[in-house]
């Protein structure tokens, strides 16, 4: 009897869409349909401002909304769950290999590909070793703490788009502010007013109907502004093509230099991807099998290596539409794929005209979108060794490599809970 459990949880693990496949009706299609669009919209302008966070070439970031969120939504056990690029992992994957090679250069995107492999490999072994409850242990301070000071570096690496300073090389937080305010005599005025154009755009366009897509708005009238003044730098063209098949690198020398960030964006990556996917349960009133959003989001990762994605995870603000957007099922996620690739055959030749400083306009407005206010001023009422993990993660990703910020935090959470501040804490000031 324990050898018939053990097969049918191996099957359960591995063709996962067993347990909804009787949830796919004529009316749950049309309702996937209608979501798959919805994100499809979204995540057009998302996947092309990530990829500049990510130093990749635009398309990379459609690529990666395309491989890996198909097989991550079929192979995880969540209904509404959307996985693809995302900012936190985004800038975590600049951090790890612009010391590497020159960002959206042929060996710059290898890595980028190599880095999804060994991420994909990573997390599939702990979901093959049953390890994704550990996830749920990571204290949500760090999270926070986390996105918010990633929040930050990405609103600065985007100052010298933003104002046309194009003397500026600096990296790090606050060598880029240093440089930037150094550098403001030479703003130029046209690029400063394309990109406040994209800025101001999205901005009333949200405010007047947050169902409409105002990235979108926002880099079309940037467009316009930029077409008439003539001299502002742009994008560059979109290929009008399918994921194109790639090869990550398998040189054991290229492996040991990126072992350590792989792990660490696997950790991030699964944090980020079953919290959100227990979030929508809530609402939803389905029970999540974490260890399977583990192994749908190795095999994502895996099979976006092969097909030009780099490290994905789940989008909470894509997640979240593909919920209220009236998605039943996985397919979703599928038909979001399908008519993104029906949208980049319509608009690759017209990103050409997308202007720098109009993608610095919106990632200011995502950086501002990853500060999550509401939890921080949760955490700071809460107990003292809370806020202490919050505010040292969150300096620490000004401070030090990026993609050990997270295990820093992670490290302090566990060393304060190790000598009993967090019992102490409790007793004190009570949780909200």
């Amino acid at each position: 009897m324990s050898a018939i459990r053990i097969a049918r949880a191996g099957v359960r693990a591995w063709m996962p869409w067993l347990a909804w496949r009787h949830l796919v009706t004529r009316a749950s299609l049309r309702g996937d349909a209608m979501a798959g669009l919805t994100g499809a919209l979204l995540v057009l302008p998302q996947g092309i401002a990530y990829a500049a966070i990510a130093g990749l070439p635009p398309e990379y970031g459609l690529y990666c909304a395309i491989g890996p969120a198909v097989v991550s939504a079929l192979f995880g056990s969540s209904l509404h769950l959307v996985s693809g690029p995302t900012a936190a992992i985004s800038i975590v994957v600049f951090s790890a290999l612009a010391p590497l090679a020159a960002p959206g250069s042929p060996a710059y995107i290898t890595l980028a590909l190599t880095l999804g492999f060994m991420v994909g490999a990573v997390q599939l072994a702990i979901g093959a070793a049953r390890l994704g409850r550990l996830a749920h242990h990571i204290s949500h301070s760090v999270v926070v703490g986390f996105t918010s000071g990633a929040a930050f570096l990405i609103a600065a690496s985007q100052l010298k788009h933003f104002f046309g300073l194009r003397d500026a090389q600096a990296s790090g937080f606050f060598a880029q502010l240093r440089e930037t305010a150094a550098l403001m005599p030479q703003a130029d005025l046209h690029v400063l007013g394309v990109g406040a154009m994209a800025l101001g755009a999205a901005l009333a366009c949200r405010r007047l109907d947050p169902a409409w897509p105002h990235m979108i708005v926002g880099m079309v009238a940037a467009a316009l502004l930029a077409a008439w003044f003539g001299d502002v730098a742009t994008v560059g063209a979109l290929p009008a093509a399918l994921p194109l098949v790639s090869m990550p690198s398998f040189d054991p020398g290229i492996w040991s230099k990126l072992a350590a960030s792989a792990a660490i964006i696997a950790v991030l990556a699964l944090t980020e991807a079953i919290a959100i996917a227990r979030a929508i349960a809530l609402r939803s009133g389905q029970a999540i099998d974490s260890n399977q959003e583990v192994i749908g989001q190795g095999l994502g990762n895996l099979a976006g290596s092969f097909l030009s994605g780099y490290p994905s995870s789940g989008s909470f603000t894509r997640s979240g539409l593909n919920y209220e957007a009236g998605a039943r099922t996985p397919l979703a996620a599928v038909f979001a794929a399908g008519f993104l690739v029906l949208l980049l055959a319509v608009i690759a030749r017209w990103v050409t005209y997308l202007p720098l400083a109009a993608m610095a306009g919106v990632l200011f407005l995502v950086a501002w979108g990853l500060i999550d206010r509401r939890e921080i001023a949760s955490i700071m009422r809460g107990p003292v060794h809370e806020r202490v993990v919050l505010c040292v993660t969150f300096m620490s990703t000004l401070l030090v490599q990026l993609e050990y910020a997270v295990f820093i935090g992670i490290a302090v959470s566990l060393l304060l809970r190790r000598f009993g501040f967090s019992a102490e804490d409790e007793k004190g000031h009570g949780i909200d």
